[in-house]
């Protein structure tokens, strides 16, 4: 996926499936610089981690 996709989903009022290695995970945050975003899996909000943009995937 591409940084500007991203931003679409992050400003999207509707909810859009990503996927990041094949787990779905909800887009916190990116940061266009370094490439990357926060995600959080799918039923668990207590766990975000930093994943490469290009590792994400539109579902």
């Amino acid at each position: 996926m591409d940084i500007s996709r991203v931003k679409q989903i992050l400003s999207s009022e509707d909810e859009v499936s990503v996927h990041c290695h094949g787990v779905p995970v909800w887009l916190q945050s990116i940061d266009e610089k370094s490439g990357m975003a926060v995600v959080q899996p799918r039923g668990n909000h207590d766990h975000s981690r930093l994943v490469a943009i290009d590792s994400l995937e539109e579902t």
